[in-house]
């Protein structure tokens, strides 16, 4: 994994997304403008055909590619703007998803993703905007800081 300002624990990146944790998302690579991350859908995360349910697809994609947008700056977070999701196959056992930052700009983060089954076949593929924004302040009982959502301004 890359190295990363003190201030930033990559290796609890997942960890910082209570989401991605619920769904049992692990970071595996996270480093020069790539990210992967593996998951194996649980019982409660299939739909009714008995295979990962698109969102969970859709949230495993957005959260691999807004983490290939930080890996060259970690200590900056990235919303997403705009994803694209295009479904090619049943996302069915322990999956792989992989993602590249494609281009940058001062503010916009481009990347692609793709989600592979076990037989490395392509099951889903997405396209994304990240823009960069301030890591929150901290916030708590003992923080004068109100709790604020990144603007996307």
């Amino acid at each position: 994994m890359a190295s990363a300002p003190a201030d930033i624990n990559v290796r609890s990146y997942i960890g910082q997304i209570p989401f991605a944790c619920l769904l049992g998302f692990e970071l595996a690579v996270f480093e020069g403008g790539e990210a992967e991350i593996r998951y194996t859908a649980g019982p409660d995360h299939l739909n009714s055909f008995d295979v990962t349910h698109g969102g969970a697809c859709m949230t495993l994609l957005d959260v691999v590619m807004a983490a290939a947008a930080r890996s060259q700056t970690p200590e900056i977070g990235a919303v997403t703007i705009e994803m694209k999701t295009s479904f090619m196959r049943p996302s069915v056992g322990p999956l792989l998803a992989r993602a590249r930052l494609t281009h940058r700009t001062a503010t916009l983060g481009f990347v692609e993703g793709t989600i592979y089954d076990e037989q490395q076949r392509a099951c889903a593929h997405a396209t994304g905007t990240y823009k960069y924004v301030k890591r929150r302040l901290p916030i708590g009982p003992a923080s004068a800081n109100a709790l604020r959502p990144p603007s996307t301004d």
